[in-house]
């Protein structure tokens, strides 16, 4: 039996504990959000926070996230920063097929939550973990670029 903490909501899961998160989350508790891509931790769609990193669900057993807060793409937009991460993918067109979408905007809001000034390089670091097989890579640095701009406009900071 496995306490979690997910998207804010206390979860009791009888799973053997080497069972990874990812099936826990969506088979068990039916959040689809979160995406099976390798199995692997190399292609960065089962992307979730645990204690506010940015990790892969595939291979984290669940043993490792009980008593932590675990954060889905479902509840991301619950957030301030996860909000505007959504927003500015829409308002630039990140998505085209949408499968890895979910960890992009899940790595993305843990990189501006933790750098809310990132560059280039800073971006291309973050985001490495992240396959996006139709290649939207510039529009998703655009859209990163765009959520600092917005949050330094409105907190006062300069760019």
């Amino acid at each position: 039996m496995a306490s979690l903490t997910i998207n804010g909501k206390s979860q009791e899961v009888d799973v053997p504990d080497d069972m990874p998160l990812l099936w826990v989350i969506r088979d068990r508790l039916g959040m689809t959000g979160t995406k099976f891509g390798c199995g692997m931790a190399m292609c960065g769609a089962c992307t979730v926070h645990l204690d506010g990193q940015p990790i892969r669900s595939c291979i984290t057993p669940v043993a490792a996230a009980a008593g932590k807060p675990i954060t889905t793409i479902e509840a991301i937009g619950d957030d301030a920063v996860g909000k505007a991460v959504k927003e500015a993918w829409v308002e630039v067109g990140v998505p085209q097929c949408g499968y890895c979408q979910s960890g992009q905007i899940m790595s993305a809001t843990a990189l501006i939550k933790g750098n809310p000034k990132p560059t280039d390089e800073d971006i291309d670091a973050a985001m490495s973990g992240n396959i996006c097989r139709c290649g939207t890579y510039p529009r998703i640095r655009a859209a990163i670029k765009e959520v600092a701009i917005k949050q330094a406009a409105s907190t006062g900071a300069a760019k």
